[in-house]
């Protein structure tokens, strides 16, 4: 449905104008009723895509991937609303409602892939679509910027991810007896032969690999440390942008992977790994957003928190620790889109993003503000608010792993409770926004349009009806809604590898080591409240010491490619004649490399027969391309470069391909006329050439000679005992009535028709393609004929 929308969306823009946000929203909806649908099932459908290599696009429905559709489609229907509102006056408007549905289908394709090959398809389409929509403003050189920090940092961890995945189908051969990129889904897949699937890999030497790269991938698009570093400069996108990609859906994208791959690598090493990193980076990122004055960046710095608890929960072994993961990924959806969408509210209305220039909005935005305190509290973990209740169980999570494995392991809740004590501050910090002292400055603020209010309000309305229902459960009151949220919650842990799921949550009613670590964090946020601005300050130095900043590493090195000018000095140089240097050499490698790597022995040349006729027609083709060379100007070298064509046709002529010739012939006149006409643009003689330049010129062309002379001896070693037009005509049948093999195999009764279009589609494939790129450079030219010469 995504897909196909955005397909239309520009033309439905063209029609309907801004009211296209609320068709994106539709499209939403109805992605969320067909996801609604398959509640209550489970399986696999699947369909061949590369049936040679056994990958298919296939999709599968679970707990585990049922939540991040409901977030992505659910989300989705409020953000496209809420754009309605917001993007009134912001340009782009076509472009930016087309990418998002790209972007909200390719995240349905994360949640549903069965496939590893299909599952990096959509992982990297989530990439490719929020670049465009992070560098909405593309004239804005911060926006330009963000949008190519998140394409590298996202793309190099999707690099990472893909040799895991070819790692995995490597080890499937001998696992399972036939090498599988199927992932979940049926008795041949990997997560159902888990156990084997480690042992495979470790008898490999690859679990380890396996397990890093698999990190690094996650790492790179849930934002964890130290590669956190995308995600604050990502706020330079509309703010619809930043609460359905940043803190709802593609961020999800990791925390889901690791989640998705917990049944199958989950050992030691996986719980050491996931559960530090996550930690590490919930403690970092919470540091950092009590330095941020602006509070678009302070969420950022606070998703990368949430999801570091996220990979934290998943990274545990125990059942808490799934718990944590799964149900935290639904509170966090609710409470931070919630809190972005007010975000953007008050920037629209107040004009100004900075905590330091806002204070006492209630009394404009009374409504906004109840969202906020219902938002900012669960953000903060305070009881009874829903993020209350998924950071207990990872206080529980953490203090089960140490109890069990003591030593160093009591780190892992020191550093919880440390890092919920920052998550505490600024989340009581966003509040202040609506609190307080009035700042005289501010001018009048004016109450959003419904468009932009409904939404935060929806979500606002889920996170506390989640809270209510821990009140309710404490009670011990029946709420039927309330056991239908906790079977769904068990099968989301049934699909992140936990075995018999007891899911419930409540109020503390006793006093656990759970309750005492939540008890801790709010009491010393609350104490250190006072000193925050002085928090702020030394957390701000400490980030400003350069080795101390991952930005510092990815501006040097960025930095260091620009000085050096290895890409823009040796290839952007603007002259197709660099670009063609570069193609032709890379192509000849790969290719020669290829050969080599393969093993591939050339036929020998005694086996060559040729006949005099043919032998005299190539060596007339051979001096005339010596002609070309010496040739003195524009005119003569062309006209002698056609001696070669015409060479070529009567070759086709010897080697009874008639209908080649022709084509040749006519190819030949026609680019030789054509030739002639641009000559007559061109000066008529040739410039002086430099020695080292003719020098190059030739050992490029040599390398090129050799690389396709290379390429047709092998590629025509195999000479079949029939000639393949034999062959078509035994099945054509006679030339009245061609035969039943030829309609049923290509669709068609003509022979020649069916030969070119469909036994001959990579020529078809390419001339569609050859047209195609003239198409592309003509509307460029287009769309370029007002910017002026100079560009």
């Amino acid at each position: 449905m995504p897909f196909l929308a955005a397909a239309v969306a520009p033309l439905v823009y063209r029609l309907i104008g801004d009211r296209v946000a609320y068709f994106g929203a539709a499209v939403a909806a109805v992605a969320f009723g067909l996801i609604g649908t398959q509640y209550g099932t489970e399986g696999v459908v699947s369909i061949p895509w590369i049936p040679s290599l056994d990958v298919s696009l296939a999709l599968y429905v679970d707990g585990l991937s049922l939540l991040l559709g409901f977030v992505v489609s659910g989300i989705g229907i409020l953000i496209f609303t809420y754009s309605g509102g917001y993007m009134h006056d912001e340009p782009g408007k076509a472009k930016f409602y087309t990418t998002l549905l790209v972007f909200m289908g390719a995240m349905l394709g994360v949640a549903f892939a069965a496939d590893l090959l299909a599952l990096f398809v959509f992982w990297e389409l989530t990439s490719v679509s929020s670049f465009v929509l992070i560098g909405h403003y593309q004239d804005d050189p911060d926006s330009q910027y963000a949008a190519r920090k998140a394409m590298i940092i996202t793309v190099a961890g999707g690099l990472f991810l893909l040799i895991a995945f070819l790692l995995l189908q490597t080890v499937s051969a001998d696992v399972m007896g036939t090498a599988s990129f199927r992932l979940v889904g049926g008795e041949e897949s990997m997560i159902a032969n888990a156990e084997a699937m480690r042992e495979g890999l470790r008898s490999a030497g690859l679990f380890v690999p396996v397990l890093g790269l698999l990190a690094v991938g996650a790492a790179a698009k849930s934002a964890q440390v130290p590669l956190h570093i995308w995600l604050p400069n990502a706020m330079e996108a509309p703010t619809p942008v930043s609460a359905f990609l940043h803190s709802a859906t593609m961020v999800k994208a990791g925390v889901y992977l690791v989640g998705r791959f917990r049944p199958l690598l989950g050992s030691a090493e996986w719980e050491l790994l996931f559960a530090g990193l996550g930690l590490l980076t919930m403690t970092v990122g919470a540091m950092l957003a009590i330095k941020a004055d602006d509070i678009k960046e302070l969420l950022a710095y606070s998703t990368a928190s949430h999801l570091g608890l996220i990979v934290a929960g998943f990274g545990l072994q125990s059942i808490y620790g799934a718990e944590t993961g799964a149900f935290h990924i639904l509170n966090h959806a609710l409470f931070k889109a919630a809190l972005f969408l007010v975000a953007g509210i008050v920037a629209h209305e107040a004009g100004s993003r900075l905590l330091s220039d806002l204070g006492g909005l209630w009394r404009d935005l009374p409504i906004t503000a109840a969202v906020a305190v219902v938002a900012a509290l669960g953000m903060a973990g305070i009881p009874p608010f829903n993020g209350f209740y998924s950071k207990e169980l990872l206080f529980e999570a953490t203090f089960h792993a140490a109890e069990h494995a003591g030593g160093l392991w009591w780190i892992l809740p020191a550093v919880a409770v440390f890092g919920s004590v920052f998550t505490f501050l600024y989340s009581i910090k966003f509040l202040s926004l609506f609190f307080g002292d009035r700042p005289d400055a501010l001018e009048n603020v004016h109450s959003p349009p419904l468009p932009m209010l409904a939404p935060p309000v929806i979500l606002a309305t889920l996170a506390g009806l989640i809270g209510l229902g821990g009140i309710v459960s404490t009670t011990g009151v029946q709420f039927g809604p309330l056991g239908g949220f906790e079977a769904f919650i068990n099968r989301i842990l049934e699909g992140a590898g936990a075995s018999e799921p007891h899911f419930g949550y409540h109020l503390p009613t006793s006093v656990t080591p759970a309750a005492g670590m939540s008890a801790i964090t709010i009491g010393v946020g609350a104490v250190a409240y006072p000193y925050y601005d002085r928090l702020a300050a030394v957390v701000d130095r400490l980030a400003s010491i350069e080795p101390l900043s991952p930005n510092w590493y990815y501006d040097g090195i960025m930095d260091w490619f620009d000085r050096t000018r290895v890409v823009a000095g040796r290839l952007h140089t603007g002259r197709i004649r660099t670009y063609a240097i570069w193609l032709l050499v890379g192509v000849a490698a790969l290719t020669i490399g290829g050969y080599v790597a393969a093993g591939v022995v050339l036929p020998a040349l005694s086996s060559i027969t040729l006949a005099v006729p043919i032998i005299i027609v190539l060596g007339v083709a051979v001096v005339a391309a010596l002609a070309v060379t010496s040739a003195p100007s524009h005119v003569a070298g062309v006209l002698t470069l056609s001696i070669l064509g015409f060479m070529v046709a009567i070759f086709y002529i010897l080697a009874n391909a008639p209908d080649l010739a022709l084509t040749q012939l006519v190819i030949e006149t026609l680019v030789l006329v054509l030739f002639l006409l641009v000559l007559n643009k061109l000066p008529e003689f040739y410039g002086d050439l430099k020695r080292r330049q003719i020098l190059t010129d030739s050992l490029i062309s040599g390398v090129v000679g050799v690389t396709v002379f290379l390429t047709v001896l092998v590629s025509t070693a195999a000479t079949p005992g029939q000639p393949i037009y034999e062959y078509f005509l035994e099945r054509g049948g006679i030339p009245a009535e061609h035969g039943q093999t030829l309609l049923d195999w290509g669709g068609g009764s003509n022979i020649v028709n069916v030969i070119l279009v469909d036994f001959r589609a990579f020529d078809t494939m390419g001339e569609i393609s050859v047209i195609a790129m003239a198409a592309l450079s003509i509307i460029t030219m287009i769309a370029m004929r007002q910017r002026g010469e100079a560009q």
